[in-house]
């Protein structure tokens, strides 16, 4: 067998309609995962499965809603779950005196419940067997960010739950991990800079990309390598940990 080969496994991804998801989808699939998408966008996990080779099933579903992940998992994994990529989650920009009650509870709800309810609803799937989780934080968990209080809140509980669920479930060889990308191209991106900087769009996704030591923004096939990665038996000796894939922002922007 070839490195990374995942024939024969199942994998969930949250939020695979689109931006790293998406890629994530795609490379999981590449390397011969049957992959399941669930999205709150049915079009956008049908049309991404329809455009990337592999075994690939669509499903609508709302992360923050326990009864419907619960069954959606449930008819995909039948007793069987080797992966499951917590990738779903919203953003949001404001200090603490502009994040909301209305603001903190829908964030809370999609990226902290979304990654308890997915879990929760995976591991009795995985226990026989073991497998791997790998949620999606951010190098918001790790250093300050201006203006993103409530999603640092956010991506700070999703790298200590998943530091918790490493410790509880090494009995059944169940492994957690976190990646914490850094500024990312996704199309996300794109409405953002349309939404908020109408005709200056070119200078202002140059500024975003310059503020990555590196030079740029990353890519997100490069975050489907690292998930790949670590979902594969390959990464076997790897949990309890976050892997930063961020150009260089947490440790050389100081």
């Amino acid at each position: 067998m070839s490195k990374f080969d995942l024939t024969g496994k199942k994998a969930i991804v949250t939020g695979g309609g689109s931006g790293i998801g998406k890629a994530i989808v795609q490379s999981l699939a590449g390397a011969g995962a049957s992959v399941a998408i669930l999205d709150l966008s049915l079009s956008a996990a049908e049309s991404v499965a329809l455009e990337t080779e592999g075994d690939i099933q669509a499903f609508e579903c709302n992360v923050t809603q326990l009864s419907e992940v619960q069954k959606v998992v449930d008819e995909f994994a039948k007793g069987r779950l080797d992966i499951l990529i917590n990738n779903a989650g919203i953003a949001h920009v404001g200090n603490i005196e502009k994040s909301t009650t209305e603001d903190m509870t829908k964030l809370f709800n999609v990226n902290v419940m979304g990654v308890y309810n997915c879990t929760q609803a995976s591991l009795k799937h995985m226990k026989a067997a073991g497998g791997s989780i790998i949620s999606l934080s951010s190098i918001a968990a790790h250093v300050g960010i201006s203006d993103r209080f409530a999603y640092s809140m956010t991506k700070g509980a999703v790298h200590a739950m998943s530091l918790s669920v490493a410790k509880d479930y090494l009995v059944h060889k169940i492994r957690c991990n976190t990646i914490s990308p850094g500024r990312v191209h996704t199309p996300f991106v794109d409405g953002f800079l349309a939404k908020n900087y109408p005709g200056n769009e070119k200078e202002m996704f140059e500024t975003l990309s310059k503020s990555q030591p590196i030079g740029r923004m990353g890519k997100p096939e490069e975050i489907g390598a690292l998930a790949l990665y670590l979902a594969s038996d390959e990464a076997s000796y790897i949990t309890g940990s976050d892997f930063p894939i961020d150009g260089g922002f947490i440790t050389l922007n100081s």
